[in-house]
């Protein structure tokens, strides 16, 4: 599988102002991260704080907050890790779920997602135990 990357449109919110940042899109990570000085910059605020594990399997703590993202003209809120600076910007799997986008690491772009995946419960299906 190859890596590629996405011109992502970040705000505070959905009026803006947006500020273009060029990120490694990468589904092996859940939350997007952007740098802290360029959240801070436009306004975003921590929320809260969430604890992250490496791939060497250390864990480190970093704020997150709630941003707004534009992508192909569609805008969403996401969940935001405020990263350090220098470190690498990674659009991930929860940004891309809310666009219905996956990656195609083949062609290095992103496609909508040919099923976005839903449980309908039926009080007649096999999951009718659940209600």
């Amino acid at each position: 599988m190859g890596t590629f990357r996405q011109l992502v449109e970040v705000a505070a919110t959905p009026a803006g102002p947006f500020v273009t940042i060029d990120m490694m899109v990468d589904t092996g990570s859940l939350y997007s991260w952007v740098p802290a000085s360029v959240l801070r910059r436009l306004g975003v605020a921590p929320t809260e704080q969430q604890t992250f594990v490496l791939a060497d399997g250390g864990r480190i703590r970093r704020d997150i907050a709630e941003a707004a993202v534009r992508i192909g003209g569609r805008v969403r809120h996401t969940l935001c890790v405020f990263g350090d600076e220098g470190s690498l910007s990674l659009l991930g799997a929860f940004t891309l779920e809310g666009f219905g986008l996956a990656a195609d690491p083949v062609n290095k772009r992103l496609v909508p997602m040919e099923v976005i995946p839903a449980l309908t419960l039926r009080p007649w299906g096999r999951l009718a135990h659940l209600l």
